[in-house]
């Protein structure tokens, strides 16, 4: 993380530090060198006082919490009128933090750039101050980790997979479980009983999976997810969803094909630079990923 001194003379780099969902050791090298730098940390509570999520993967780290550490506030509500507040409260709150000269660390679980408190608070920052350096740290997003700890792929060779919120509801998820191999649903909670039913007829519980608090000591991975009906789950929980009776349209694999379709005549001349002449391998063609 190397400072720029033409941004960081009035004010601190504002660094979204990724602490992946719930497990220390899935910290990055960077992350983890970003928390033992002199930046004041940063983290998110429900309520002001109340523990955070965030705060507790790094304690279980090992880390000893700075005092001089700030909570921001950011009410779990449907309110928008007390949720631009917030936003305004805590966008201003580190702004004023930043004017000081010190880079401040948010701390994130999961993925910064992945249904991230972070990305709407940098928003809210530049627009009062516009000259804030953002720098975020990637890290492990919470459906990367479920697959690992439920020994699934999310999506091999060519193979689509999308990741939604469930609260977009079983229609839209009905009609994306034909478009993708693997759906990830994630915060599935509210709605965790119609999602099973509609898992039911469509014969796909055997091959879905339910993980919640992945990599935290309360860690819960459910193979058969029939058995939650009617039960209490954690907020942070999803559900991972595999179609693999989907029926697929004909795949286009490889450059080679590609170009002898759009320009026959191209097959005798060199091959290019880039390629070497050589089709790709069906293993490197990229998962269509859909993020909402």
């Amino acid at each position: 993380m190397n400072p720029h001194p033409a941004n960081t003379a009035r004010f601190g780099r504002l660094i979204g530090i990724s602490l992946g969902p719930g497990d220390p050791e899935l910290v990055t090298r960077r992350g983890w060198a970003a928390l033992q730098s002199d930046a004041r940390w940063a983290y998110p509570v429900k309520k002001a006082e109340e523990s955070s999520y965030a705060l507790d993967i790094v304690r279980r780290g090992g880390l000893s919490i700075p005092a001089d550490a700030v909570e921001l506030v950011f009410p779990m509500t449907r309110d928008a009128v007390a949720l631009a507040k917030a936003w305004a409260r805590a966008a201003t709150q580190v702004v004023a933090l930043l004017a000081e000269g010190r880079d401040l660390a948010f701390l994130v679980e999961g993925d910064a750039s992945t249904y991230s408190t972070f990305r709407h608070l940098a928003r809210a920052v530049r627009e009062l101050a516009p000259g804030v350096e953002v720098d975020t740290i990637p890290g492990v997003s919470s459906f990367a980790a479920a697959a690992a700890v439920a020994d699934l792929a999310l999506a091999e060779e060519d193979e689509t997979m999308a990741v939604i919120p469930a609260a977009y509801g079983t229609t839209v998820i009905d009609h994306l479980l034909d478009e993708f191999d693997t759906l990830v649903l994630m915060k599935v909670k509210p709605l965790l009983d119609e999602v099973l039913d509609l898992l039911e007829r469509r014969g796909l519980l055997a091959t879905s999976c339910f993980v919640e608090k992945v990599g935290a000591p309360a860690q819960r991975v459910v193979h058969d997810p029939a058995s939650l009906r009617g039960a209490q789950v954690n907020y942070l929980s999803l559900l991972l969803v595999q179609n693999p009776k989907r029926a697929r349209g004909e795949r286009r694999r490889g450059c080679r094909k590609r170009a002898a379709q759009v320009e026959p005549q191209a097959t005798a001349q060199a091959p290019s630079p880039d390629t070497g002449g050589a089709a790709a391998h069906p293993g490197e063609s990229p998962a269509a990923t859909a993020l909402s």
